[in-house]
């Protein structure tokens, strides 16, 4: 094998991973988890949001099978970022919950 067919393996499997967000994205929820089991239900994510993060995935997988031969590589990446923060932004309250939520405290209350 040739080295330089590593970046176009890795290339491949960024685009796999954004194409399988963006699929991810448009799937309804209720096919893998049919109930919730959380006490608290979590803040619904933006499908939109998560398309444009796989999206921009896929921009950078393009551009890593590009390499420097590929003449549009760097605008690939630019707007590769301009999706994934665009995604980021559609999706910064679920992000945020998934962060910092780390559900009830299961402390026992101790008498003074």
């Amino acid at each position: 094998m040739r080295i330089e067919l590593i970046p176009v393996i890795v290339g491949a499997i960024v685009c796999l991973i954004g194409l399988g967000l963006i699929v991810d994205a448009w799937t309804p929820d209720d096919i893998i988890v049919k109930r919730e089991r959380r006490r608290r239900p979590r803040i619904e994510r933006s499908r939109t949001g998560e398309a444009s993060i796989g999206v921009g995935v896929i921009c950078m997988g393009a551009a890593f099978i590009g390499r420097d031969t590929w003449r549009y590589s760097v605008v690939a990446v630019i707007v590769g970022t301009l999706f994934l923060l665009l995604g980021a932004v559609g999706n910064r309250r679920y992000f945020a919950q998934a962060i910092s939520n780390r559900g009830a405290l299961r402390r026992r209350n101790r008498p003074s």
